[in-house]
């Protein structure tokens, strides 16, 4: 794939506006949707990601996140030059940033970030356009209530498409909606916050000095307890890094009775990504509710 010397001129030709200039490339990495490139052009190094999905706006939309992370969070979040489709192929090209061994401050300075990040507010719960979940269609709707916004625009859509895809049976749908009337009063009363939308590990990189870096998000604003929820879902976050937010922005007490709650939500698009093993842990959280 990535010897198509086409494709990488076309690319550049759209970055740059520059035909027949010289460059090199070499893959390194291959994930179960994007692929990444290091491009070098004229002397300056870029990451290019690239997929297949038939989504023509996958990649504008991801361009469109960074940017809105960039101007409301402290940490580093890489910046966009350019994105596209080049027949079959979307791509994203950012710049390069050298991946450096974290310092002793590390966790502290994400939670704090973060916390930072959370304290960007608007009216409503939700986002102006729709985006992706890694290359699951996330909706983004305006809600009043975090409720109504987590039942409507986020367990809704999923656990229907789970239901179309074979993944679950009928009669699972209807215990899965009677969670429903319980969460009004479960979630803590708060105004949206900036969210990042996919905090996982692997979605923190650690720059060149040590820092935090911010990347593939699936921005919104929601309840800012989602964010820290899937932190925990699949671990690799330090302590130190709750203890930091939590002294800039404390949590309501309760949380970890909340957790496996919000959590619904990146498991089923895990269950919608990569099948049945994911409906366990689902299964369990509904039955604790009901």
């Amino acid at each position: 794939m990535f010897d198509d010397q086409e494709f990488f001129e076309q690319v550049v030709f759209l970055s740059t506006g520059e035909q027949e200039v010289s460059f090199e490339s070499r893959l390194i990495a291959a994930g179960y949707i994007n692929q990444g490139v290091y491009l070098k052009v004229r002397g300056k190094s870029y990451f290019l990601k690239v997929n297949f999905e038939p989504s023509l706006d996958i990649f504008e939309k991801e361009a469109r996140g960074l940017e809105i992370m960039s101007r409301f969070s402290p940490l580093r979040v890489p910046k966009v030059y350019q994105f596209g489709r080049v027949k079959d192929r979307n791509f994203l090209l950012m710049e390069w940033i050298d991946t450096g061994r974290s310092k002793p401050a590390y966790w502290e300075k994400l939670g704090v970030g973060l916390a930072q990040m959370h304290m960007a507010s608007r009216s409503k719960f939700g986002l102006e356009v729709d985006n992706y979940i890694a290359s699951v269609p996330q909706q983004n709707k305006d809600e009043l209530s975090w409720a109504g916004f987590f039942i409507h625009q986020r367990l809704e859509p999923l656990i229907g498409r789970a239901y179309y895809n074979g993944l679950i049976e009928a009669e699972f749908i209807k215990k899965f909606q009677s969670i429903y009337p319980k969460l009004e009063s479960l979630f803590p009363k708060e105004r949206p916050a900036l969210l990042h939308g996919d905090l996982w590990s692997g979605n923190v990189m650690t720059g060149p000095e040590g820092q935090p870096v911010l990347i593939d998000p699936a921005v919104y604003y929601g309840h800012r307890e989602m964010d820290l929820a899937f932190s925990r879902l699949f671990g690799g976050f330090d302590e130190a890094f709750y203890l930091a937010y939590h002294d800039i922005f404390p949590l309501e007490p309760g949380f970890e009775e909340r957790m496996d709650v919000y959590n619904l939500y990146p498991l089923l698009v895990h269950l919608l990504l990569f099948g049945k093993s994911y409906l366990v842990g689902i299964q369990k959280t509904i039955q604790k509710l009901i």
